[in-house]
């Protein structure tokens, strides 16, 4: 393989960015994109200094489009894969949605004595969907709307999300940016379709109470609270209260992809965190 990959245990090759030097950033993506979804953020902090890595998810943009492993814990430890190839330590791991479940549980349960500080964006821990123990959860049958529409066509569906509830573009006086719609799309449409409807179960399913109670770190939870993909209620308010050491900052009137919407006031939020 060629330097941006690394291969896992489990024989699956992952892509990954490296820029820059000085202490790393490791960010995970949401579904079903890749680390192209931080682009943003990655022009943004390579130029105050840092050193920043951004891997494509297993079944995900240019990583393997494998038939197996499309959960949590395989997700955690192909990040502990890549942590350990590139060396890293002291690192600040930031995740989105999925990839904020994602980086919770390699951090509880792989970051230890690597990471440093650990934010949240949009995510889905502790739990997405409605069980006897989470009564404020999405019923089940929004995901299985989710996995039937993207049987369907994933094409279209593929189109529907990002214009419409990921960006908050389905609000009165929203305005649609093409690009990051056609952007979301290309995004999605390079990744392996079983791996797209397999990690629906991941991101909704997967309970992340005891990695959240195991982390350590100094962590920020950051929200929209009109996030209409993971609703405030049920993730970050929640989570918050499970950590060691956690900070909540809401952003009123955000979407989902604020990180992309709102880049000019997440990105200098991330970087005082990070310096704090």
């Amino acid at each position: 393989m060629t330097e941006n990959f690394v291969r896992t245990e489990d024989g699956v090759d992952i892509f990954y960015k490296d820029w820059g030097s000085g202490q790393p950033i490791v960010f995970h993506h949401g579904w079903p994109l890749s680390a192209d979804d931080w682009d943003s953020q990655m022009l943004y902090f390579v130029s105050k200094g840092y050193r920043v890595i951004a891997h494509d998810r297993r079944g995900h943009g240019r990583s393997t489009q494998v038939s197996e492993g499309h959960d949590i814990a395989h997700y955690a430890k192909d990040v502990a894969a890549l942590t350990t190839k590139l060396g890293l330590s002291d690192a600040i791991h930031i995740g989105h949605s999925t990839g904020g479940g994602e980086a919770v549980a390699y951090v509880a349960r792989h970051g230890g004595g690597r990471v440093s500080k650990l934010i949240i964006v949009g995510a889905v821990p502790p739990i997405m969907v409605k069980t006897e123990n989470n009564p404020g959860g999405l019923p089940i049958e929004v995901f299985d709307g989710f996995r039937a529409a993207l049987a369907a066509n994933r094409a279209q569906f593929f189109l529907d999300v990002p214009a419409g509830p990921f960006y908050g573009y389905n609000r009165p006086g929203a305005e649609v940016s093409e690009g990051v719609v056609r952007n979301w799309w290309r995004q999605g449409m390079m990744g392996s379709a079983k791996a797209h409807y397999e990690g629906i179960k991941a991101f909704s399913e997967t309970d992340f109470t005891e990695d959240l109670k195991a982390i350590d770190v100094p962590t920020l939870v950051m929200h929209g609270d009109d996030d209409q993909i993971v609703p405030i209620d049920d993730s970050a308010r929640l989570a918050v209260k499970l950590l060691k050491n956690g900070t909540l900052k809401v952003y009123e009137g955000y979407p989902h992809g604020m990180l992309t919407t709102h880049a000019d006031v997440i990105n200098p939020d991330l970087l005082a965190f990070i310096k704090a």
